[in-house]
């Protein structure tokens, strides 16, 4: 049965979702690995992040250009959100507003890394030397989430929370699947020191992560384009 790229995607992020733990624990899961290569990539190794995979012979030096498609954000299974400071769980407009805004701080945050420095220019159009980038965020986890409700309380954590990345690189014009890389991380931690969640802490730590995997997907154009150069 031929399934189309589109739902191979989404069993991949289904996949790892579910069994992202194991797979960092230890061992990588036979059906993580699967997932991951089920298309004809390998396993390569990328020390910028957890999981990377490549298809054989393929090359980023002849890509120029970039589509940028949006960025798609899912929650973790476990997160319980309530309202920070009280038991009532947040809305679903409520919750939307925090997917909506780490999508936008990860499309944000990919097209400046992207563009900086006269580099690869974002266009809408697939072309021989464009490559398309998709950038998927499962297992979001917001420790407490700052809602801007009258009356609320501050609230102190280690941490503002953890998230997973899952990018597919594609070929614009044939879609075949060049390389896929997943990383989990979590927001800074400093040890023996609880730090005040709230809007503004939560959206500069989102973006600490998301300029890090932008920095591993523009390191890696660049050095590709210097190998082609010599």
């Amino acid at each position: 049965m031929k399934i189309s790229s589109r739902s191979t995607g989404a069993a991949v992020l289904i996949s790892l979702s579910m069994l992202m733990s194991n797979a960092f624990a230890a061992k990588l899961s036979k059906e993580v690995e699967e997932r991951m290569s089920h298309d004809g990539l390998q396993q390569i190794k990328l020390k910028e992040v957890d999981l990377a995979y490549a298809r054989p012979g393929a090359s980023l030096a002849g890509y120029s250009k970039v589509i940028l498609d949006p960025v798609e954000v899912s929650f973790s299974k476990y997160w319980d959100p309530k309202r920070t400071g009280s038991n009532f769980k947040l809305s679903n407009e409520e919750r939307e507003d925090i997917r909506s805004g780490m999508a936008t701080i990860v499309q944000e945050e990919f097209a400046k890394t992207l563009q900086a420095k006269e580099g690869y220019p974002l266009v809408k159009g697939a072309g021989p030397d464009v490559l398309r980038v998709k950038v998927s965020i499962i297992d979001l986890y917001v420790n407490a989430p700052d809602t801007l409700a009258a009356g609320r309380t501050r609230t102190y954590v280690a941490s503002a929370g953890e998230a997973t990345l899952v990018a597919e690189l594609r070929d614009s014009e044939t879609g075949q699947v060049l390389a896929r890389m997943v990383d989990r991380r979590e927001a800074r931690n400093f040890p023996g020191q609880l730090t005040w969640s709230n809007r503004v802490m939560n959206a500069q730590e989102a973006e600490i992560m998301a300029s890090a995997w932008a920095k591993v997907l523009r390191k890696s154009l660049d050095k590709a384009h210097e190998i082609g150069k010599k």
